[in-house]
């Protein structure tokens, strides 16, 4: 059976301090409450890009045993009231989300150089 999670990628909005706070105090706890399913949350914050500003904040991925359970997840009371949610906190733009299904490459030994493999 293979894994799926839903990403959710932030903008950059307008006042980070609010976001940060609102995101804090009042999404992640809604996101533990009333997502049904999940095995765990990973947020990663968007500190900085070769190109510039980045123009993400905060990237999240909700981890399910299974793309049934996603989806059923998502059609819930609690999922739908929790990604309504993530719209109203973006205030630099609308979320994106994605499904994806994972694929995991575990190593016993350091892979090869990038540039190795590309040869």
């Amino acid at each position: 059976m293979t894994g799926a999670k839903l990403i959710v990628i932030y903008p950059r909005p307008t006042d980070i301090e609010a976001f940060n706070k609102c995101y804090q105090e009042e999404h992640v706890p809604m996101a533990v409450e009333n997502l049904a399913g999940k095995t765990k949350i990973v947020a990663t914050k968007v500190i900085g890009s070769p190109q510039g500003i980045p123009p993400f904040h905060v990237m999240v991925e909700v981890y399910f045993p299974s793309i049934e359970a996603l989806e059923s997840c998502a059609a819930s009371e609690g999922g739908k009231k929790t990604l309504a949610h993530a719209v109203s906190i973006s205030t630099g733009g609308s979320p994106i989300f994605l499904v994806a299904e994972e694929q995991v490459h575990n190593f016993t030994q350091p892979p090869a150089p990038i540039l190795e493999t590309m040869r």
